[in-house]
Parts: C-alpha cells; sequence; structure tokens
C-alpha cells in the first residue's frame, strides 16, 4: 500500500515536471503539451552523445512510458533541484530539474567503471529548460550495456542559465542486478571488471583471484547468473599471463588462482578449469622441503615460510582430491600440509595464527591478519570431506572460537585487522576480512549446529549499516565509516554477503 502511494505520489511529479507555468497555476493539462523533453536547436556549443546503447528499450524513451518511478538519489543546483529518477523495471533512468529558468542545461552521464570515468565530451540526453516551464527533463536512459557486458551507473548534471558552476547529482543505479544485498555487492564489484584485462581494476593480481572467486560464490548463493561471462573471460585472457596457467613466483598468489579454478569448475563443469587447478597446485608441491621440518616456501626466493601459502596449499590440495576420483596424491599432500602447519609453531597459545617463521623456525609474532585466521576454517574443512576425519572439524571449530571471540581481532564485535583505519590497508590488507568470512562460512555450514551464524550475520549488517555508499560499494571498515572504494574493498564485502 505504501508502496502504491509513493509511485502515486512520484507520477504526479514527473507529470508536474512538464506542465508550462500557465497550465501548472490552472491545473488544467497544457494544449498542445510536450509529452518529451526534445533538445532545442544548437546554441553553438553542441556536444556529442554517446553511442545509442538498446537493451530492453533503446536509449531515448519518453518517461511518461515508465511503468513505475523511483527517486534515486536529488542535490541543489543553486536554487533548482536537481534529481535522477529510475524505471527499475525496465533498468533506465533520466535527469529532472525543478524551479527551472530558460536556458538551464540538463543531461545525464553514464559511467561503465563504477564512475572513475565517463565519455570525455559527450552527454546523454543533453537539453535545455524552454521558456513558460516550472521544470524539465531528459529523456530515458538505459543504465547497464547488456549487449556489451557493460555495468553502470548514472547521474544527473545541469548547469543553470548564466551559472558558471557544473552541479551533478552522486552516482546511482537501478536495482537491476542489485536487488538484495548480495547481488547488489557484486553488481558494485562487476562495475570495477575491465573486459579489455580480464582482471579487476583499482587492485593486484591475487586480489582479482579473489573477487572472481567471491563473484563465483555469489553466483551459486545468490542464483544470478547474469557474471558468469567473467570466468571464461577472465581464463582466457590470462593464461599465458605471468608465468603461465596462472603461477608467478609467490606460491600464495598461485594458489588463490587455483582456489579460484576450483570454484570456476563447480560452477561450470568444465575441466580445463580443474586442469589449471592442478597445474597450479603442482607447481607449488616443487617448494616444499625439510627446511623447518618441511611446508612450502612463500616465494622462488625460498627466504619466507608462512600461514597464507601453507594453508592454502592444504586448502587446495584437499579441494582437488574431493574433485579427482580415486585421487591419492592430493590427499596425502593435504594431509601432511596440515601434519606440519599445526606443529609449526605459527598458531600461538590463544589458537590464532601468525603470520609465519623466523629463519631460526619459530613463530615470528607478527600479527595476526584475519586471512591467516580464515584460511585453516576452509583448508581444515575441505581436509574433513577428503578424509571423514571429524577431528579435523573440532581442530577448526577450536580455531573459529579463538578469532569470533577474539576482542583484538573484534573490537566491540566487528572484524577489524591491526592497522585497519579509513584510508588505510594498502594494496593487500582489503582483501584479508572476505577471504575470512568466507573460510569461517564454509566451516559453518558444515557444522551442523551452525555456530558462526550470528557472528557473520552481525558483520554484513554492521558494514550495510556503516560502510556502504549510495550504490552499494564498501569501504575497509565495517564497523564505518565508509572511507573510499575500490575492488579488494568490494570483494571482501561481497565475500561477507554471500557468506
Amino acid at each position: 500500500m505504501l508502496r502504491a502511494a509513493v509511485f502515486g505520489v512520484l507520477a504526479l511529479a514527473a507529470a508536474v515536471l512538464l506542465a508550462p507555468a500557465a497550465a501548472a497555476s490552472t491545473g488544467a493539462p497544457p494544449t498542445p503539451a510536450p509529452t518529451t523533453a526534445a533538445p532545442p536547436p544548437s546554441t553553438g556549443n553542441a556536444v556529442k552523445p554517446m553511442a545509442t546503447v538498446c537493451d530492453k528499450y533503446c536509449d531515448g524513451r519518453d518517461p511518461a512510458l515508465a511503468p513505475q518511478v523511483r527517486q534515486g538519489t536529488a542535490t541543489a543546483a543553486g536554487n533548482r533541484q536537481l534529481a535522477l529518477y529510475f524505471d527499475d523495471n525496465d533498468d533506465m533512468g533520466w535527469g529532472a530539474i525543478t524551479n527551472s529558468a530558460p536556458g538551464d542545461e540538463l543531461w545525464l552521464d553514464r559511467s561503465f567503471d563504477a564512475g572513475r570515468s565517463w565519455a570525455a565530451g559527450s552527454k546523454i540526453g543533453d537539453t535545455r529548460t524552454p521558456a513558460g516551464y516550472p521544470g524539465w527533463r531528459t529523456l530515458m536512459f538505459n543504465v547497464d550495456d547488456w549487449a556489451n557486458n557493460g555495468v553502470g551507473l548514472l547521474r544527473a548534471c545541469a548547469l543553470p542559465a548564466g551559472a558558471t558552476t557544473i552541479t551533478c547529482t552522486d552516482w546511482r543505479r537501478t536495482t537491476w542486478n542489485s536487488y538484495d544485498r548480495r547481488t547488489a555487492a557484486a553488481t558494485a564489484l562487476m562495475e570495477d571488471y575491465d573486459l579489455t584485462t580480464g582482471l579487476f581494476d583499482t587492485t593486484g593480481w591475487w586480489n582479482s583471484a579473489n573477487a572472481l572467486t567471491a563473484i563465483i560464490d555469489n553466483i551459486r548463493v545468490a542464483g544470478m547468473g547474469s557474471y558468469t561471462y567473467a570466468i571464461s573471460r577472465t581464463y582466457d585472457q590470462n593464461l599465458t599471463a605471468q608465468g603461465g596457467n596462472f603461477t608467478n613466483p609467490y606460491n600464495d598468489d598461485t594458489e588463490w588462482w587455483g582456489l579460484a579454478w576450483v570454484a570456476a569448475y563447480d560452477l561450470t563443469g568444465d575441466s580445463r578449469y580443474l586442469t589449471t587447478a592442478r597445474f597450479d597446485a603442482d607447481h607449488v608441491y616443487a617448494y616444499w622441503d625439510t627446511t623447518c621440518g618441511g611446508g612450502v616456501w612463500w616465494s622462488s626466493a625460498k627466504t619466507y615460510k608462512n600461514a597464507i601459502p601453507n594453508s592454502l596449499y592444504i586448502e587446495l590440495n584437499a579441494a582437488l582430491h574431493n574433485r579427482i576420483p580415486g585421487d591419492t596424491t592430493y590427499r596425502q599432500r593435504a594431509v601432511a600440509g596440515w601434519s606440519w602447519f599445526r606443529n609449526s609453531g605459527m598458531i600461538n597459545g590463544q589458537n590464532l595464527v601468525n603470520d609465519g617463521l623466523t629463519s631460526t623456525c619459530v613463530n615470528n609474532n607478527q600479527p595476526t591478519w584475519s586471512y591467516n585466521q580464515g584460511v585453516p576454517l576452509a583448508a581444515l574443512t575441505e581436509l574433513y570431506r577428503a578424509t571423514g576425519n571429524s577431528a579435523y572439524l573440532d581442530q577448526a571449530r577450536t580455531l573459529a572460537n579463538a578469532s569470533t571471540t577474539s576482542v583484538s581481532l573484534n573490537p566491540n564485535g566487528i572484524l577489524h585487522d591491526p592497522g585497519d583505519q579509513p584510508g588505510g590497508g594498502g594494496a593487500d590488507g582489503p582483501t584479508f576480512k572476505g577471504v575470512y568470512a568466507r573460510g569461517l562460512s564454509a566451516l559453518n555450514a558444515t557444522l551442523s549446529d551452525h555456530p558462526y551464524t550470528a557472528y557473520l550475520k552481525r558483520q554484513a549488517d554492521s558494514a550495510y549499516a556503516n560502510d556502504r555508499n549510495g550504490f552499494d560499494q564498501y569501504g575497509l571498515v565495517w564497523s564505518g565509516p565508509f572511507d573510499q572504494s575500490d575492488a579488494a574493498r568490494q570483494q571482501s564485502a561481497l565475500d561477507l554477503m554471500n557468506s
């Protein structure tokens, strides 16, 4: 009932926008009345429109035809009110200006890279308020370019007559592919996906592996397959990059990609992804030796044995065993990996995992990053599936109990990496908390009592309420405030919403 009432008010407001001043004062419809905001003749500063996008409808549709009207955002432009409206049903939007004066210029910007850029020198639907009209609007334009996998945003902009300052609304989008927390977070992440490189802009190589994994997980848990194209696109564009087959000098990077391809195989059944994951696991196995009693080295330089590559080693090998009929090799590697990890000294007296070992093979007491806690949970869950040994789940529960209750990791009950602060995190840190949420979620789903559901929900509720902007980008600190967006921050939030 409330939705219908709001629709009626907005529809009336949209009609008033097109009524000239005389008609507005009498309440009678103008004769004749324009049904669209058509651009007036050029005044000498003509602009070149962007290429027309045709999805359900082509750009340039009359807003009067919208079956529903939602105001996405609004702002003041001098003494005018500038607003951005959406037809969510058709994935289209338009700009409108009220308290307008003749010659006020109005247009839309459209971005396919999360609002970082838009077509330079181009305006969509550029129009000017004619004499006698208290308000004006553009035509409707598509937010997304489905035919070309363009995931978009719109904003409305205006230059009031006689002014020199352009005013624009914030960027917004329709609820298309953004109809709940999970899908909205996935769509915001895909705004950072670069179709040319097959990677995610604003973040790095290994972070892109995690971003792709989060997208794959979202397809699985949310049931929205719109972004399945990113899997093959990423694979085809990058199979020969770095060291080839998604390897490079850093073993954890290789393992992140290996796990991404395991997830891709699970979703698609395409055997080439599993073949690449096996290649990656075999590549890393070559770096297992007897230094510190076992374990794989962090990199080809062989200077550091640490938690992340070794916990990923367990998870990847166990995952491969669970997907390769008749395997014994990957199972043996995973079992040996956990036996070494458990006794390595990296798990401290609080059952938290420090970053790695010193050159003398003792715990280096470096920070207990959240992802160091999360990957062992996923690894032990896969290892339980590989062996049927419930002792692995008991060990995982012990570690999870420690990390979910740690005051240092969870000040005020919200996950927080050491040193996290708005604008911080560097290139790597923003990925960490999402990895933790993913690992904890995998364990929680396997345990019959699902003991960490409330913890995960608390994290998601906090991030959604305190660390999100108007088009579902997330920042670094889940307790807030929102600081800035990048693909790593967004991947972490998507992992959390998926969980």
